[in-house]
């Protein structure tokens, strides 16, 4: 092999950031952080959060009767 072409590894530890996880593994950054990983992340777990996306569809749905209303009016 070529010296002086490959990145530099280092011994660390992937820390996931939801639950606190921790797992050594050799990559080329000294500190890895994870949003999720397979021990929070509800596809493995089983469990679901239930996310307030109710709230961002009646924004929307008020924005379009608006604009639509707005339509109708200039015609």
């Amino acid at each position: 092999m070529k010296q002086g072409i490959h990145p530099k590894s280092y011994n660390t530890v992937y820390v996931c950031a939801g639950c606190g996880a921790q797992w050594p593994t050799i990559a080329t950054k000294e500190s890895l952080r994870l949003d999720v990983c397979a021990k929070c992340h509800p596809f493995y777990t089983g469990e679901q959060r239930i996310v307030d996306t109710a709230g961002q569809v009646d924004r929307f749905m008020k924005r379009l009767e608006k604009s639509q209303s707005q339509q109708t009016k200039g015609k």
